[in-house]
Parts: C-alpha cells; sequence; structure tokens
C-alpha cells in the first residue's frame, strides 16, 4: 500500500538547525505533481509552509519560513527534505509531508489536491 514514511524532528534550541525527511514507499514522487510540507500547532489548522514540483523545478514557501527553511528532492532516494535553519520557538508545532496531484501554490505555499499525507512528526525549539 502505497504510503509516506517520515523521520527527523525533535527537540532543539532556539537559532538551532533540524532536517526532515519523507520518502514515497510503494509509490514515486514522479507519478505526482508536487510535495509539500505543512505544519500544526494545537488548536490550529494545519498550514503548509512549502512545495516542491516533481520536477523540483519549482519551490515555494511561506513567508514565516523564507529564507530560512529549504525544501529538496532527491530521486534516487524517493525522498523530498525539508532542511531547517536558525530556528525559532514559534515553529514549535507538528509537521507533515503531503504528495499532491496538483501544482504547488505559491500563496499558501502548498501542493494542491492533496493525495497521500505522512504520519507527522513533532518538532520543537526551546527558547
Amino acid at each position: 500500500e502505497a504510503h509516506l514514511v517520515q523521520s527527523g524532528g525533535g527537540l532543539v534550541q532556539d537559532g538551532g538547525s533540524l532536517r526532515l525527511s519523507c520518502t514515497a514507499s510503494e509509490f514515486t514522487f514522479d507519478a505526482h505533481g508536487s510535495i509539500g510540507w505543512f505544519r500544526q500547532t494545537p488548536g490550529e489548522d494545519r498550514d503548509g509552509i512549502s512545495c516542491i514540483s516533481s520536477s523540483g523545478e519549482i519551490t515555494t514557501y511561506d513567508d514565516s519560513v523564507k529564507g530560512r527553511f529549504t525544501i529538496s528532492k532527491d530521486n534516487a532516494k524517493n525522498t523530498v527534505y525539508l532542511q531547517m535553519d536558525s530556528l525559532k520557538p514559534e515553529d514549535t508545532a507538528v509537521y507533515y509531508c503531503a504528495v499532491g496531484d496538483g501544482y504547488c501554490s505559491r500563496a499558501p505555499a502548498l501542493p494542491v489536491a492533496v493525495r497521500f499525507w505522512s504520519q507527522g512528526t513533532q518538532v520543537t525549539v526551546s527558547s
């Protein structure tokens, strides 16, 4: 059964870095239009923060993470990464990756027509 396997996350201090990984299992990202990252805090909506097209040519970022987070794609490993630098306490959330059948939206920065979600992982930034 096709699904996404997410890894990374954890606890880091203000200003630190983390890298999240999202690997496709039983399917390939190239069969879909886009892959993105979302985050969610308790009681809030799940917000899109970054997206990459299946070709890797287009990337989009929410203003809250632009210049600090980098999305990338490794075709050989069928994996998408989110490198998070200069982390702030307000970045604390559960992070999810998702595969969409559509394009990467710019505002909000997310994949259109989500088909699969990962299980999510907690990222906590301490002040």
